[in-house]
């Protein structure tokens, strides 16, 4: 008897699996990698006011370069996960990672080719977002592919620590290299890094004929046979999948908003406080917390829980317990007490990795990286418009607790559609499967 196009598709998976050393090697590998993107991406902030005196910008023309990135940034996120399902995450990565490294490499002399420094610097963080937004998707297409699903929730979180592991390496090192060298050393630092990390993934843990045989894939279109397109009315008519979307959407926004506003929070609210204490401490709690909460979903799977229940606790205190903390915020006058709310908040929200970000993976495996971008793309836009909107509060009111506020409905409003409608049973398959 011969399979069906899905059984046939779950053996595949199964068959291409990482083995134990070559999941912990990808996994080295991949945080890594997550490390030197943020690197990058934290390259310009770091630089802006030094490249303002240099070039005159005023506050306005400062913040056209800094949030023309996610311009870029939210146009390719579906695209990316499409990709890493259909030609691989890891290609795709290594792909957009040589093409942003390169441009992070140059920007010292395309700052430097003609008296328009506005539009190439905007023009750059522009291509910037669109070369960076394909990353997280693909990664969620390379990891629902290649692990275990024992081992998911671990290896996703841990990878995602790679973006506390950025932002710190950036403020510490960047930081010095801008006093040093000035800020052109700071882009060399981050595009070079990235270049040699491109080099030995390329070198030691992919085959140069798939890369070359992904870029003919590339160059000539994509097939799309019936077997392999995305089940888009499938998936979309499953409240499951508008459940995890929307739970991604409240936790990216509530993030932007929270990473955007809490530094200007701390610098007007105590001004006589040192600036590294609140903008390094959470971050060095956000890391251990990252990988407790990937150990402790994996565990809880592993003791005979099921999938979805681990997800939903896990979304509890990502979104849940997380945004108490925030309301704390606005209701102290502590300096201490408020960078323990805060780092308790932002090191909380790193619990969502091994929840809606591992969910999406148990959703739709076969097209996982495709999901991703989709929800991705809508939490980007959400940030923006919720950053957006937070300033317009504080600014009206006068008032920080409006904006602690906003988050706390705003994650509490992606708790609740997850806690109802999500599930950990398979979408993207024709027949149906036991809920894990």
């Amino acid at each position: 008897m011969q399979p069906t196009p899905d059984e046939a598709r779950r053996d595949r998976a199964g068959d291409s699996q990482w083995s134990r050393p070559e999941c912990q090697a990808w996994t080295g590998t991949l945080l890594l990698g997550t490390c030197l993107l943020y690197c990058a991406r934290s390259s310009m902030p770091i630089c802006t006011v030094s490249m303002s005196q240099d070039f005159g910008w005023n506050k306005k023309e400062a913040g056209i370069v800094l949030s023309s990135f996610f311009w870029g940034y939210c146009l390719t996120q579906v695209v990316g996960g499409h990709l890493g399902d259909r030609i691989g995450g890891e290609k795709v990565i290594l792909l957009s990672a040589s093409a942003w490294g390169s441009i992070t490499a140059v920007t010292p002399l395309l700052a430097q080719l003609s008296s328009a420094h506005l539009a190439f610097m905007t023009f750059s963080r522009i291509l910037m977002g669109l070369l960076q937004g394909v990353y997280f998707p693909a990664l969620t297409s390379l990891l629902s592919q290649k692990v275990r699903d024992s081992e998911r929730a671990f290896t996703y979180s841990t990878v995602g620590a790679g973006s506390q592991f950025g932002t710190l390496l950036t403020g510490a090192v960047g930081s010095l290299l801008l006093e040093w060298y000035g800020w052109q050393s700071v882009f060399y630092f981050s595009g070079g890094l990235t270049l040699l990390w491109v080099w030995y993934v390329y070198r030691y843990l992919l085959s140069g004929k798939d890369l070359v045989l992904a870029l003919g894939v590339l160059a000539q279109g994509l097939p799309v046979s019936r077997h392999n397109r995305v089940p888009w009315r499938r998936l979309f008519r499953k409240p499951a999948v508008w459940a995890a979307v929307i739970s991604q959407l409240s936790a990216a926004c509530s993030f932007f908003v929270l990473i955007s506003w809490l530094p200007t929070f701390f610098k007007e609210t105590f001004p006589d406080a040192k600036g590294w204490i609140f903008n390094v401490v959470p971050w060095l709690v956000a890391i251990p917390a990252s990988l407790f909460s990937g150990f402790l979903s994996d565990h809880l799977i592993n003791q005979g829980y099921r999938a979805i229940t681990v997800r939903k606790f896990m979304q509890g205190m990502g979104l849940g317990l997380s945004s108490v903390f925030a309301l704390c915020l606005g209701h102290t006058s502590s300096f201490c007490e408020s960078v323990v709310f805060a780092s308790a908040s932002i090191g909380l929200q790193t619990f969502n990795h091994s929840g809606i970000s591992v969910n999406i993976q148990d959703l739709a495996p076969s097209c996982a990286g495709f999901l991703f971008g989709v929800a991705n793309t809508a939490g980007a836009l959400a940030g923006v418009v919720g950053v957006c909107l937070g300033g317009y509060l504080i600014e009206t009111t006068g008032s920080w607790t409006c904006l602690f506020n906003l988050v706390a409905i705003i994650s509490s409003l992606g708790l609740c559609t997850f806690l109802v409608f999500g599930q950990a049973q398979r979408v993207d398959l024709s027949s149906t499967h036991e809920d894990l």
